[in-house]
């Protein structure tokens, strides 16, 4: 390990410890209750961790961009998700009133030349004569994903596309799930004499609507008492007050916004991928105006997205979390099919077209469509990966290389991401970075702290851009789960010389669909709460950037104890930070012993808190009933010093707050509350 001086004239120290025995496969630890452990750390001794080390993955999956961080209140907004034969399927469009009042059915009259779905309402009764309507009229309804959030005094931005074969006249409300209760109306009254096969006279509507009432479960309802044909279609309500206005639901952003990650891959995963690459995510489908956009089904998770949220809005995101976009794209290979290496070229051009959309000069063909969005500056793309987990099909390796050599020659700064695995024997074929992938059991988790121990630090960067515990041990969010997870975390900090980046996944899970256990982040429509491993993950988020220090741990229970050390800056506060993490991964009581060398001999050390990680039950889980029943509870912190003893809890992640001053500093603030106290 490198020497490196640590500034001693303001300095934090914190300690962050974490304990935990699976109740499906403990520790063979050995020893009583009363264990102890001796953790010495050298100050003066470390290397800088990689900026990026540390970060967020978002995918496509358990709805969450459909119906959790894109803001859209309107699923299937376009029609499209039943596909272009009609009449289709429209769900969950349902109607309001009876077949002798109404008929709907779906056509291709959309004005939309990548999404000719359009809804058809005929309205047979009217508001007078024989067939009278119905009070409040006939229409139809969409519940959005799973009920909408309408929060009294707030306001919605609904925006549709229509046309008629004579006057119309809507009403356009925001609703309890059941339509009797009112929260927001306007009405829409005009002329549009287009016939029926006049598809010119399509005409755009917008109007805001102010909730004067709250429901968590509304629908948005359009409703007539005028018979007549009228066509719909590009329907889409959307909250005012999302982040920056650009599209994302506020209280899901500021959550991962909360980990301070320092990249975002996207938009996948198995998303990119499609069991069919009929299905995949393709880039140049989801930009532009979003009524332009045809939307796809994602076959490997099995729902339908307008793709609102699109390559662009995932730039976007980025920026707006100040980190480093990495961008997953297909290389020809789906979960199915392959396409052979001597076709590959178009989807090479595609993958280079996305890189200037991204990266390049607002004049040049695909900034310029960028800068036409309202982004004329380049986004700080730096990093692409080519595939996800395609490592080993057939067609893989003589795609990669084709990628590869052209990404290198038109970007050769660009960080290229390959997903074969590096950590055990090196790779046949040139990159910057393997991908890692693992989910796992609770112990084996813990025990991979040591997987990069002995990998070669010559080539490549690991980066593990995808960890979990799942089965038995995780339910659908353990205190065990986060636990093992802490401990993993720790051997990738302590390897950080090899380990470039790693992140959790799945990042969001809608509760209504759960394609995947467990998640960190768990929402519903109106509310959301992060389980133990998005709590453990605020552990680590002053890591990235900082100084590891050399940390050297004797245990008597040396199987289920791990720790490190890093020290790092607060560009807040301008002082300087020391954070020692120890996991503890067994079901005891634990006397840590903590020396701390390196220090100035004028200085001493004094702290305040210590923050807890822990529950009845390593089983234990968080929930909409009881969101911080596990979750980092602050308690007081009795004693710091250069030498120090502490109590670890068993199952428990503590971090003790420390401060680093000068004696003199010390005596100085002691004199004057004794000059205060004998005034």
């Amino acid at each position: 390990m490198a020497s490196c001086k640590v500034p001693c004239s303001v300095l934090f120290l914190y300690f962050i410890v974490v304990g935990t025995c699976s109740i499906y496969q403990c520790f063979a630890i050995g020893v009583d209750a009363n264990q102890t452990a001796l953790l010495f750390v050298n100050t003066s001794q470390g290397r800088h961790i990689p900026e990026t080390l540390f970060g967020i993955f978002f995918e496509e999956i358990n709805h969450a961009g459909a119906g959790g961080l894109w803001a859209e209140l309107v699923s299937n907004r376009g029609f499209e998700a039943g596909g272009q034969n009609t009449p289709s399927y429209i769900d969950p469009w349902s109607t309001i009133g009876n077949e002798s009042f109404i008929i709907v059915s779906t056509d291709l009259s959309s004005c939309f030349e990548r999404n000719k779905v359009a809804l058809r309402m005929e309205v047979l009764c009217d508001s007078q004569g024989s067939n009278t309507c119905p009070m409040g009229g006939v229409g139809v309804y969409n519940p959005g994903f799973w009920g909408m959030s309408i929060n009294k005094g707030k306001k919605y931005k609904v925006v549709f596309y229509v046309r008629s074969s004579g006057p119309i006249d809507l009403t356009v409300s925001l609703t309890s799930s059941n339509g009797l209760q009112t929260l927001a109306t306007a009405e829409v009254i005009f002329l549009c004499r287009a016939s029926a096969s006049d598809v010119s006279n399509w005409t755009k509507v917008e109007t805001v609507l102010e909730a004067k009432g709250s429901s968590p479960n509304a629908r948005l309802q359009l409703t007539t008492s005028r018979k007549g044909v009228i066509w719909f279609d590009q329907v889409s309500a959307m909250p005012l007050d999302t982040y920056k206005e650009h599209g994302f639901r506020n209280e899901l952003f500021e959550m991962i916004a909360d980990i301070k990650p320092r990249f975002l891959r996207f938009p996948g995963g198995c998303f990119v991928e499609g069991e069919r690459l009929r299905n995949a995510f393709r880039w140049k489908a989801s930009i532009g105006p979003w009524e332009e956009r045809p939307g796809h089904f994602g076959d490997v998770w099995m729902y339908w997205t307008d793709d609102g949220l699109g390559y662009f809005e995932f730039l976007q995101l980025a920026e707006d979390l100040g980190t480093l976009p990495i961008w997953v794209f297909n290389n020809g290979i789906s979960h199915t099919d392959e396409v052979v290496t001597s076709q590959i070229l178009p989807f090479v051009q595609e993958a280079l077209d996305g890189i200037e959309f991204a990266r390049g000069d607002p004049n040049s063909t695909w900034g310029s469509v960028r800068a036409a969005m309202g982004h004329p500056e380049p986004f700080d793309l730096r990093y692409v990966a080519i595939g996800n987990e395609d490592c080993g099909k057939r067609n893989y390796q003589g795609n990669y290389l084709k990628f590869y050599d052209a990404i290198k020659r038109a970007y050769p700064d660009i960080g290229i991401i390959s997903n074969c695995d590096g950590s055990s024997s090196p790779l046949n074929h040139p990159a910057d970075f393997y991908d890692y992938h693992k989910y796992t059991s609770a112990s084996d988790l813990f025990s991979l702290a040591h997987k990069f121990d002995q990998t070669s630090r010559k080539g490549p960067k690991a980066f593990v851009s995808e960890y979990a515990v799942t089965g038995k041990d995780a339910g659908t969010g353990s205190l065990l789960a986060g636990l093992a997870e802490a401990g993993f975390l720790i051997g990738l900090e302590k390897n950080s010389d090899i380990v470039e980046m790693a992140s959790y996944a799945p990042l969001f899970v809608n509760t209504n669909d759960r394609r995947w256990n467990p998640d960190a982040i768990v929402f519903d429509s109106s509310q959301a709460f992060g389980t133990p491993s998005y709590w453990v993950q605020t552990y680590f988020k002053e890591s990235s950037g900082a100084t590891l220090l050399n940390a050297t741990l004797q245990s008597n229970s040396s199987s289920s104890i791990i720790a490190s050390a890093i020290a790092w800056k607060n560009s807040e506060d301008e002082k300087e930070y020391i954070k020692i993490k120890v996991v503890n991964f067994g079901s005891s009581a634990v006397t840590l012993k903590i020396s701390v060398d390196g220090l100035d001999k004028s200085v001493a050390l004094s702290g305040k808190t210590k923050i807890v990680l822990t529950s009845d039950s390593v089983m234990d889980e968080n929930s909409f009933k009881e969101p911080k029943k596990v979750n980092p509870k602050p308690d007081l912190l009795e004693k710091a010093d250069k030498e120090m003893e502490v109590k670890l809890s068993p199952h428990s992640f503590t971090s003790f707050d420390l401060l680093k001053q000068s004696i003199s500093s010390i005596e100085m603030k002691g004199s004057d509350s004794l000059s205060r106290s004998s005034m």
